[in-house]
């Protein structure tokens, strides 16, 4: 039988967010938008229905009088995507 897969992170955006975190300590709003490719408004909603969810911490800041934007995935976060990973390799096995 097959897991259900995470309806929050079985969305591309938020999938390609939680991907980036991942892999880094912290990134900032630039560096996410780059890298995925999203349009910032786009990204300023997911991001926020992730730090919702508490899957990722945002901390609003500025550096040299510009705002900033920081994300960095939290414990259930990581959590929450091992589980995503986990299910979604079930449905790429060969069934018995």
């Amino acid at each position: 039988m097959f897991n259900d897969l995470n309806p929050l992170l079985h969305q591309q955006l938020r999938l390609s967010v939680m991907s980036l975190l991942m892999n880094v300590k912290e990134a900032d709003f630039t560096y996410i938008r780059e890298k995925t490719g999203a349009t910032a408004g786009n990204l300023s909603v997911q991001i926020n229905k992730l730090a919702e969810a508490e899957y990722i911490q945002v901390k609003k800041s500025f550096k040299e009088n510009y705002p900033l934007t920081t994300c960095t995935i939290t414990s259930n976060g990581r959590i929450a995507f091992e589980e995503y990973v986990t299910s979604l390799q079930e449905y790429l096995k060969p069934t018995e």
